[in-house]
């Protein structure tokens, strides 16, 4: 369905230094400078999957998504979206594809956003009575009914986000591109629209490409994941995959018939937690098994769990961009 083979976008910028001296001079000697937003990417996306698209701020998430999507021309190599040039803007393509921005709006402010339903229908030629079916379906699964008569500019975030939602699906697009979707949203409206999200994907194979920092829409919503890094592919595989490239060490929880302090902890691992009888050690996978050996040999526990690290304290360094993973798309599939 998605297909990206040698993906490049570079961007022409003004390169002028501070002061009223280097304007004058730039506005008679324009200097310039190329960034790479993305460089030479390449993926598939097989119809009806569901795959998180993660990086750091100014990793090339957004841009290839707008190359996608058709509003940016690449620079470099070719995009396919259901084997069309969404650059081209064919009527056939646009029917099938929407782009979902956290916070952009789309929804006419001061109106009901019923009417900015309505307006959308006429666009897609959605003749009255399917048009009040898809609303009423939509609006059913996002659970939003009672809002649409309501101005725009009443709704809480939350809820204008749904609204949003359901304006962008009105047309059953069988591909999503969204771009932060619950972005600055609470907990529970994140949670209503990942389940929305899930429900959408089952019930109309749609393929989704989800880019979010949130980790919970990532682990909640998708089995692949691929991470871009610098404007390149540096990993399209399984989430697991990534998580054990990503964290080499394994956290044990043990509960200690008699509390020890950190000292005489530290020989069995990096003592992360302790809490009394209850200790949280990290080690490193290949020392696993002697560290458990060890516990249950000098310490005698009363109980003990080995489990992989929060996939927050795996994945977060990586999306703000205090990480990279040094590996190529080769070796994460």
């Amino acid at each position: 369905m998605l297909t990206a083979r040698s993906l490049g976008k570079t961007y022409t910028v003004a390169d002028k230094p501070p002061g009223v001296a280097a304007t004058v001079r730039h506005f008679f000697r324009r200097q310039t400078r190329e960034i790479a937003a993305v460089s030479s990417v390449d993926f598939e996306v097989r119809s009806g999957e569901f795959v998180g698209f993660v990086g750091a701020n100014g990793a090339g998430k957004t841009t290839t998504l707008k190359m996608l999507s058709g509003l940016i021309r690449p620079t470099s190599g070719s995009v396919r979206v259901a084997g069309r040039d969404p650059f081209r803007r064919e009527h056939e393509l646009l029917r099938q594809i929407t782009l979902v921005m956290g916070q952009k709006q789309q929804l006419i402010w001061d109106l009901p956003a019923l009417d900015s339903l309505r307006i959308n229908a006429a666009v897609y030629d959605l003749n009255r009575a399917e048009a009040k079916r898809r609303i009423s379906d939509l609006a059913e699964m996002l659970d939003v009914g009672s809002l649409l008569t309501q101005p725009v500019r009443k709704l809480s975030l939350g809820e204008r986000m749904k609204c949003e939602l359901l304006a962008a699906l009105l047309h059953h697009p069988k591909v999503l591109f969204l771009d932060e979707p619950t972005l600055g949203l609470d907990i529970n409206a994140q949670e209503s629209i990942r389940k929305f999200l899930a429900e959408y994907n089952r019930r109309f194979s749609a393929t989704v490409l989800l880019t979010s920092h949130y980790m919970a829409d990532i682990t909640a919503l998708c089995e692949r994941v691929m991470v871009i890094h610098g404007g390149r592919m540096i990993f399209d595989g399984e989430l697991d995959q990534l998580t054990e490239r990503l964290s080499p060490l394994r956290e044990i929880e043990v509960h200690l018939g008699t509390p020890l302090d950190r000292e005489q902890l530290a020989d069995f691992g990096e003592v992360l937690a302790c809490d009394g009888p209850k200790v949280t050690l990290a080690v490193e996978r290949g020392h696993l098994r002697q560290a458990v050996a060890a516990l249950f040999r000098e310490l005698d526990p009363i109980d003990l769990t080995v489990r992989q690290p929060a996939i927050e304290s795996v994945l977060g360094p990586l999306l703000s961009g205090e990480a990279a993973l040094h590996a190529n798309q080769g070796d994460g599939a």
